[in-house]
């Protein structure tokens, strides 16, 4: 299980760096939407990402498009839930 902290993305940098560290991605991770989506489809298990709201309200539109990554890579392999 991956878990990640909504309260600290509070910028796409910091959501980023929070991101590779949690979820293991490689020190070549590229920092945004498109090498999420690649790096999370390598992924199995699940992802829980506590702190949902805050992150929301910090990243405004951006977290809504970092959450559609999210639930477009989640798979049979790859769950991913929200709890705010």
């Amino acid at each position: 299980m991956y878990i990640l902290d909504g309260a600290m993305m509070d910028s796409p940098a910091r959501a980023h760096a929070h991101l590779q560290e949690a979820l293991g991605f490689p020190s070549y991770y590229g920092r945004n939407l498109d090498a999420l989506y690649d790096c999370l489809t390598e992924l199995t298990g699940e992802i829980r990402l506590y702190h949902a709201a805050e992150m929301r309200r910090s990243l405004e539109a951006y977290a809504d498009r970092l959450l559609r990554v999210l639930r477009d890579a989640a798979s049979d392999r790859l769950t991913v839930t929200l709890i705010d």
